[in-house]
């Protein structure tokens, strides 16, 4: 189990490392520099600003001090918003986007796995091919439209719920089901999926042979086994909701961390585009990391294969 967690780990800072050397890299390639659209700043100013954010050095040196100054945990200051340290801007903005992120992955768990066990136990009857149509819609259907569409029927026609803001609880809903609707039918199709496998087994023949009451093979059997999928889904599903954010803050005006990332890659602003991609970055990579653990935790086959091929 410690040699599995090892690896899993060492593959977390690789991938770490990888994602900044690419976006670093990326980001110095497209023409220009943030105080480009400065057109008022004197050319003697505009020289001092690069020369005050080390710009002015060949790329390859600026990335050494780069990498340098965030293993010291020193992620600099914004460019565009004076004396705002990019620590500090992801600290102050991160808690909405948290909020609005974990509410959105419960809804989404709950829902997904209720609707697909429905489906799997009612199994092409009138329920299942509903739920399944519903998914389908879901898959299909980008958030950024159902969050148009949720705006426009329900905020702007039914006055149900405010258009924009995050004011109060009602406020999350439009939002939430926005960022939860498309992992809800991932989820709905997987488990109904894993749930019929699971119903056909031998074993589950068995116990209902033997007379065990039904609802302890559901929970006991059919549930635990059938999950498996959606633990896997874990990590995928973490990054879909989370980068899903940044577009759906944006649409309902929630000052989160997707509203300052998309300020930040418009005003070409390095250090924020950095901060923010690197802390979006650990954040998934952590998640992907959890997921592989709960999933060794649920099904410890994986652990003995392991240590066998050690």
């Amino acid at each position: 189990m410690v040699r599995y967690i090892s690896s899993k780990f060492l593959y977390m800072l690789v991938s770490l490392l990888i994602l900044v050397t690419a976006t670093f890299f990326l980001m110095k390639a497209i023409p220009g520099n943030p105080f480009m659209s400065e057109k008022q700043v004197p050319p003697q100013i505009r020289e001092r600003l690069m020369e005050q954010y080390g710009l002015d050095k060949p790329v390859i040196v600026q990335y050494g001090q780069y990498l340098k100054n965030i293993a010291q945990g020193d992620f600099g200051i914004s460019m565009k918003m004076q004396n705002k340290e990019v620590t500090a801007l992801i600290t102050d903005t991160f808690g909405a986007s948290l909020k609005l992120g974990l509410v959105a992955i419960v809804v989404a768990l709950i829902v997904g796995v209720l609707l697909g066990l429905i489906a799997a136990l009612y199994h092409r009857r009138l329920i299942d091919n509903v739920a399944m149509v519903l998914a389908v819609l879901g898959i299909a259907v980008p958030s950024f439209v159902v969050a148009s569409m949720l705006q426009f029927v329900l905020a702007q026609k039914a006055g149900i719920f405010n258009v924009m803001g995050m004011n109060g609880p009602l406020d999350y809903v439009l939002p939430v089901a926005a960022l939860a609707a498309q992992p809800i039918a991932f989820i709905a199709r997987l488990t109904r999926s894993s749930m019929l496998e699971v119903l056909h087994a031998d074993y589950i023949k068995t116990a209902r042979a033997k007379g065990l009451n039904w609802i302890t093979i559901l929970f006991r059997h059919v549930v635990r086994n059938g999950i498996l999928p959606v633990i896997t889904y874990l990590g995928p599903m973490t990054a879909n909701i989370i980068t899903g954010s940044v577009v759906i803050e944006q649409i309902f005006g929630i000052g989160g961390l997707g509203k300052v990332f998309v300020s930040s890659i418009s005003n070409r602003d390095y250090t924020l585009i950095m901060g923010v991609t690197i802390f979006y970055g650990v954040i998934l990579m952590l998640a992907r990391f959890l997921t592989d653990i709960a999933y060794v935790l649920v099904d410890p086959r994986i652990k003995l294969t392991n240590r066998k091929e050690g």
